[in-house]
């Protein structure tokens, strides 16, 4: 209301003004402030082909030599073309201005939503004006032995404007499209072959996601009036109105928080899995009870304390330093934990292995993993490497699997999603 009073008293006639009677009125920080006047330039600019001049002047000389008696005529009289030539040889502004502006209205270039379609825009605009039509114009042009070339110009010109045009409506109104555009390409990738520049993006997306399955996961269960009728504790309750059963008590599940010990391999490009199934896990904070973390390549340590004191990134590169790029020892690993951590395990306790399962050809010590299971609520083995890479090489994944509750691929964000999004599931039913 602020902001609309304001343009009743400024007017519309001097841009500038309206500018700053909006960021007045609108914006309150510096940072909106900037954000505003971004958006306020990029909305109200207006759309210029280049090289008009240059058709213009073309065309007055044709038109001059067309009424000159045996005049030279370089590209015919202007009259020979169609409208769109008309009036880029006419070098109006003002009108092919008008004429971008109603074609994009006409195209619904402010619903774009996404980056890639910035091409089916830009054709539709061009389509709407006329260009099928200003082909011709210059087809028929050199056809009859002309070289209509700054009409050519006009037209690569006419082209850029529109780019231009639409590039700004990209940044104007796909925002958030992008966004989730990228996203869930994002979602997709092999995390062992993120480019440097999308870690912290994914960092952030993952965060995010996190978020939201705390949020989901941490609402307490509201009573409901449905289910089974616990009848001892109905006759209980209503006991001082003679049995009669006033109110109901009916039973609730109970829904317990996981307790989750978690053995990350941190060898080679594994690292980087564990890094976001770590982020993954630390983030659901309050809907998880307990995370214990041991970290291995060939030893295995406890490094829950350095993951609770600092940020996922210093951590990493901390664990990283204290046990990470060495070669992989499963079974040393393996009874690293099982002296000195086992009983930590019970069964209480989801036991999460994350790790591609490839021992150098040392011994597995699977014998280890299977007091693990019999002693965990669950076993569950994290694979960034797909299915058919499994037990290839020196990979024992067909002799860990029989141990595990159940084994899956985790090598982008989705499948990790999936994966926590499971465990959740199944200690809420």
């Amino acid at each position: 209301m602020d902001a609309m009073s304001a343009v009743a008293a400024v007017g519309y006639a001097d841009k500038a003004r309206l500018r700053d009677a909006l960021l007045l009125t609108i914006a309150k920080t510096q940072e909106e402030k900037d954000a505003l006047a971004e958006c306020f330039d990029i909305f109200f600019k207006s759309p210029e082909p280049r090289n008009l001049e240059e058709a213009q002047e073309d065309a007055e000389a044709a038109d001059q030599s067309a009424e000159e008696p045996g005049g030279n005529e370089s590209e015919g009289g202007s009259e020979q073309y169609g409208e769109l030539a008309r009036m880029l040889m006419s070098g109006d502004r003002g009108a092919v201005q008008a004429a971008m502006t109603a074609a994009a209205d006409a195209a619904n270039l402010s619903e774009i939503r996404f980056f890639t379609q910035r091409g089916l825009y830009s054709s539709r605009i061009l389509e709407m004006m006329g260009m099928a039509q200003l082909e011709d114009d210059i087809a028929a042009q050199q056809a009859a032995g002309n070289q209509p070339q700054r009409l050519m110009n006009a037209r690569d010109g006419l082209r850029e404007a529109v780019r231009e045009m639409v590039n700004d409506a990209i940044t104007l109104y796909t925002r958030e499209g992008t966004e989730a555009l990228r996203n869930d390409i994002l979602r997709n990738v092999p995390l062992n072959r993120l480019e440097r520049q999308d870690i912290e993006r994914t960092r952030k997306l993952v965060g995010e996601m996190a978020r939201r399955l705390r949020d989901k996961y941490n609402k307490p269960r509201r009573k409901k009036n449905r289910g089974r009728l616990d009848t001892r504790k109905t006759i209980r309750r209503n006991a001082s109105w003679g049995g009669i059963p006033f109110i109901t008590v009916w039973k609730q599940k109970r829904v317990d928080k996981p307790k989750i010990v978690a053995l990350c391999d941190v060898s080679g490009s594994v690292a980087r899995v564990a890094e976001f199934l770590l982020l993954f896990l630390y983030s659901l904070n309050e809907a998880i009870s307990d995370i214990h973390t041991y970290a291995f390549s060939g030893r295995l340590v406890d490094v829950s304390e350095i993951l609770d004191g600092n940020a996922i990134d210093k951590a990493m590169q901390e664990v990283m330093k204290t046990v990470g790029y060495g070669s992989s020892d499963y079974g040393k690993s393996f009874a690293d934990f099982e002296d000195n951590f086992m009983s930590g395990v019970t069964n209480r306790t989801t036991v999460i292995i994350l790790g591609d399962g490839r021992t150098n050809n040392l011994d597995p010590r699977t014998d280890i993993l299977r007091r693990i299971s019999e002693r965990a609520r669950r076993v569950i083995w994290l694979n960034p490497e797909p299915r058919f890479a499994w037990g290839t090489g020196d990979s024992e994944m067909p002799r860990y699997q029989p141990y595990c509750t159940f084994s899956r691929p985790c090598g982008t964000v989705r499948q990790l999603e999936r994966v926590v999004v499971d465990l959740m599931e199944m200690d809420r039913h």
